[in-house]
């Protein structure tokens, strides 16, 4: 029996803004069911990767494969962008982004904004869907918000209706990137929770987070990132437990999450 491929793998990724390298051959898999968590300093280049993978920024070195499938490019180093537009839709659409700040339609009620991708991009019948994004702002706890509009919402509500919009889409994995860092503390434990229930349905997440306690909490891989390069990954009891490097060391200290 053959086993599955992982549903993101990144191998030797370089990515770089004119002189600035931000990504400098960093690899990372996420197989199906695992979370992985992406930690590290601002700058470090966890958003950029996220982004990356997601083929929302376009990398200039480096193999981006999606369910064993390799994203297939034209050109080379600052030119290269990815060959196939179809290509590219079809993996979006299967990969949910969850950003920091919530990106929520304002002229459309909760419901609307996650109904309407699932309608028009994905050509869903329209009472089904709304079944389905009833179901999914019930099971991240605003089913009773469906019919109001973002700005009604505190910053949780609005980023947990987020959440619903991704999962609408029913993709093969969800990308959070800082999805509390926005957030006050009690708001943020709103969807910490939310994020730790859905890792418990053994969901495939890729979250850059600067929650340490998120992190070890809903993780099966945590990899530390410093300057664009991978210093340090494993699992969260090793790296929170007994860090081996001193930038990590350092940053957890830092972060309040001390060895």
């Amino acid at each position: 029996m053959t086993s599955q491929p992982p549903v993101i793998e990144i191998n030797g990724l370089h990515k770089a803004y004119g002189d600035l390298e931000v990504l400098k051959g960093v690899g990372l898999r996420a197989e199906r069911g695992q979370v992985v968590s992406l930690i590290g300093s601002s700058g470090s280049g966890k958003s950029t990767l996220l982004r990356c993978a997601n083929l929302l920024e376009d990398s200039q070195q480096g193999e981006i494969l999606f369910q064993g499938e390799p994203v297939k490019w034209k050109g080379t180093g600052a030119s290269r962008r990815p060959a196939d537009g179809k290509q590219v839709l079809r993996i979006r659409t299967n990969l949910s982004m969850v950003f920091q700040q919530f990106n929520l339609w304002g002229h459309m009620t909760i419901l609307q904004n996650v109904m309407e991708a699932p309608v028009t991009v994905l050509k869903r019948d329209r009472a089904e869907v709304e079944r389905a994004a009833r179901a999914y702002l019930e099971k991240v706890g605003i089913g009773d918000k469906a019919d109001v509009y973002p700005a009604q919402l505190s910053g949780g509500q609005q980023q947990r209706a987020a959440i619903a919009r991704a999962l609408a889409m029913e993709p093969e994995a969800l990308l959070f990137d800082e999805p509390t860092s926005a957030l006050d503390p009690e708001l943020e434990q709103e969807v910490v929770k939310v994020i730790k229930a859905l890792a418990t349905e053994g969901r495939t997440m890729l979250i850059v987070t600067h929650d340490m306690r998120m992190a070890h909490d809903v993780s099966d891989h945590v990899i530390f990132l410093h300057q664009g390069v991978i210093e340090e990954e494993g699992a969260p009891a090793e790296l929170f437990g007994a860090p081996k490097s001193e930038r990590l060391q350092g940053f957890l200290s830092h972060s309040g999450q001390v060895a």
